[in-house]
């Protein structure tokens, strides 16, 4: 593999493996649920933590080190630098998971340390990314730095819990933790990664750089104030910057969506993923504003147990946070593959258009799929209020959900072990 390209591939296909094994388990304790045999407790924290240290994070690292050789071509770095970050972000990753196995809050917390210093030590590499990034029309510059700071402040309030340094907080420290770390730095990157990314999937100019610029100032601020809700338990000030971030999100959908109509591209893979997980955030924002307000009264207006939060957080984080994955593996691993494997400029133009021909193949039932199954969670919730979960209808419901993303995320992952397997010819 080549010089620039070979770790941050490793990231990218370590990160997607992990963010498979915890869907796998995600699923399993769907189905003890549902069954009436729940699985126990501590799989849940399982399953959240590989997804977003040992997946989301490792792939998010993959992608900066991968766009930073891309747009960097005289670094000299040595292909093997990434080995101890590698090393140490796996290694993190499985020990807080077998502290959470084993209830030790002390191998958890030695685990996270771990992550921030591998975190930290990407520090520089990250914020000269950002600032390269200035160059750019509605530069995502902002948003990259802000999600970086909320990484390594959801980090240390994540170890400040395990090592219990304030245990009367720790309901407040929770609610922190879980909104740093998935609004402050995997939402605001992402938001950024797909301001970038979109246009140059469609070959095409942002349709309002104005508009992005002005995105990129609201959703930060508004992320802060709800921030300082949270802190103050302030349910009326939480909903009010709520409907702020709505917008926001809201403009930022209309800009996307105006870019691809205005492109004239039919669209591919990856430019689908990026759009439809824009929608699931919209709906995500709006859901999250309903929820809160449902509490506003002094009785709930529907009652709304744990299937229902995690079908609402699984519509985010499988509707969101996944189909943006794919939607820029779709894009990435052709680009990586080309980069790294022909060293010539003018000789990797056939064999990236014949890794992209291979990412595109079944997009249709990978889409369809990917997206019935996120909305099978919500339907699966609302269908509690009606029906027991002995039911058949729920039994029906569940299985139909779990086959159509297990199917989905089939087609995906077969596809990309046949770009990987693909050599450029001679």
């Amino acid at each position: 593999m080549g010089r620039f390209n070979f770790h941050p591939l490793t990231f990218l296909i370590t990160g997607f493996s992990w963010l498979l094994l915890s869907l796998l388990v995600g699923l399993a304790i769907l189905i003890g649920l549902v069954h009436g045999t729940p699985l126990p407790s501590w799989l849940r924290l399982v399953h959240v933590h590989a997804a977003l240290i040992g997946g989301i994070l490792q792939l998010m690292i993959g992608g900066l080190l991968a766009s930073r050789s891309a747009t960097a071509q005289s670094d000299r770095t040595p292909s093997n630098s990434h080995l101890g970050l590698f090393m140490a972000l796996n290694a993190a990753t499985v020990g807080l998971l077998v502290g959470f196995g084993f209830a030790n809050m002390m191998v958890v917390g030695v685990a996270g340390i771990v992550v921030i210093g591998a975190v930290a030590s990407i520090a520089t590499v990250a914020w000269q990314y950002a600032r390269q990034s200035l160059t750019q029309p509605a530069s995502p510059s902002w948003l990259y730095r802000f999600s970086f700071i909320a990484l390594l402040g959801g980090l240390a309030i994540g170890v400040a819990m395990a090592f219990r340094f304030m245990p009367e907080y720790d309901a407040h420290a929770r609610l922190l933790h879980l909104h740093v770390i998935l609004l402050g730095f995997v939402t605001m990157a992402m938001i950024g990664a797909t301001h970038r990314l979109l246009p140059i999937i469609l070959n095409a100019e942002l349709y309002s750089p104005r508009l992005a610029r002005l995105v990129m100032i609201l959703l930060p601020a508004g992320f802060a104030i709800l921030i300082g809700g949270f802190i103050t338990s302030s349910l009326r000030l939480e909903l009010a910057i709520g409907g702020l971030l709505v917008l926001s999100i809201g403009l930022y959908a209309y800009n996307l969506l105006r870019t691809w109509v205005g492109s004239g591209h039919p669209g591919n893979a990856a430019s689908d993923h990026l759009l439809i997980a824009t929608f699931f955030l919209v709906l995500m924002m709006i859901m999250g504003v309903l929820v809160g307000a449902n509490f506003l009264p002094p009785l709930p207006v529907l009652t709304f147990g744990s299937l229902h939060l995690a079908a609402y957080t699984h519509m985010a984080l499988i509707g969101f946070i996944l189909q943006t994955v794919l939607g820029a593996l779709s894009h990435g691993i052709p680009e990586i593959l080309a980069t790294s494997r022909i060293p010539s400029r003018k000789k990797q133009g056939a064999y990236r258009d014949q890794l992209a021909a291979i990412m595109d193949r079944w997009r249709a039932a990978q889409l369809i799929g990917l997206s019935l199954g996120t909305m099978g969670f919500g339907v699966l919730a609302a269908m509690t209020w009606n029906f027991p979960l002995s039911s058949l209808s729920i039994q029906i419901a569940t299985w139909v959900t779990v086959g159509l993303l297990l199917g989905s995320l089939t087609i995906f992952t077969t596809k990309l072990a046949w770009a990987l397997g693909v050599r450029p010819s001679n």
